[in-house]
């Protein structure tokens, strides 16, 4: 019951585009619980999954849960095409919580084995139709998510509220990952870099963790879906109103602006 209460309540926030003080019920006490709050969240969602995002546990809590990433559901409405050097608007929660992340993100050429819970990167990379870039964006109408830790981040959606998706790598399978670099840009302030080695095990390990999880949770990945592997440069908060510039070096550069988000199911 807790668990329906808490996803309602998530749920009618983000529909409302309506912030939330607090935690709105009893805060899960491990991973399982708060995936069960995200699947009830899903369940109620009025749009389909057509992808996952993957985010970092570190410590103190990967001691504490026992897991070092974490997965979140990607709506299809929440997908946006984001071509090279085209601006691209993103709403965020007025009284939330709003940031972007420079990601390398998997497109899936086919289903994943339903009952396969264990994948090694070789294995995953199988599966891969293409490697994108792309900004995730995260948002959340609790303005505290990140501060109360991953098994409330899971609870929301994995802080997700979209993504956008840039073009492909051309022959990313022949690249080097230390090749793959990338900045971020908040109006004009270079806000970090990174790379695809800033994810331990690079991107194929965010994507092979995405698998089990989700096949664990009788969610296996499909055909055509969208997997956003980690932050690269790390988390940059946004407000409503700024602009970000994410230059992947020798691939395209990626132009986002901040609005505010109104009711509907694109928030």
């Amino acid at each position: 019951m807790d668990s329906d209460a808490v996803a309602e309540q998530f749920v009618r926030a983000r529909l409302d585009a309506a912030a939330l003080t607090d935690f709105p019920g009893r805060v899960p006490s491990t991973l399982n619980a708060a995936y069960a709050y995200q699947d009830r969240a899903i369940a109620l969602w009025p749009d389909n999954v057509a992808g996952w995002k993957v985010g970092r546990i570190g410590p103190p809590w990967l001691e504490r849960v026992g897991e070092d990433r974490f997965v979140g559901p990607i709506f299809r409405r929440a997908i946006r095409l984001a071509p090279p050097g085209q601006l691209v608007e993103f709403p965020a929660f007025t009284g939330g919580f709003a940031a972007i992340e420079a990601e390398f993100v998997f497109r899936l050429a086919a289903d994943a084995q339903a009952d396969k819970t264990h994948w090694t990167r070789t294995e995953a990379a199988q599966l891969v139709a293409a490697l994108h870039v792309g900004i995730e964006i995260l948002g959340s109408p609790l303005a505290s998510i990140s501060e109360l830790g991953p098994v409330v981040v899971v609870s929301d959606f994995g802080n997700n509220a979209g993504l956008l998706l840039g073009p492909a790598i051309p022959d990313w399978r022949a690249r080097a990952l230390e090749s793959l670099t990338c900045e971020v840009l908040v109006e004009e302030v270079s806000a970090g870099r990174g790379g695809a080695l800033s994810l331990p095990g690079g991107p194929l390990a965010g994507l092979a963790f995405a698998l089990g999880r989700c096949a664990r949770r009788g969610l296996p990945l499909k055909a055509g879906y969208v997997i956003s592997t980690g932050a690269t440069t790390g988390i940059h908060a946004i407000r409503s109103g700024q602009s970000a510039r994410v230059r992947f070096d020798g691939v395209a550069e990626l132009l986002c602006k901040s609005v505010p988000a109104v009711k509907g199911i694109r928030t």
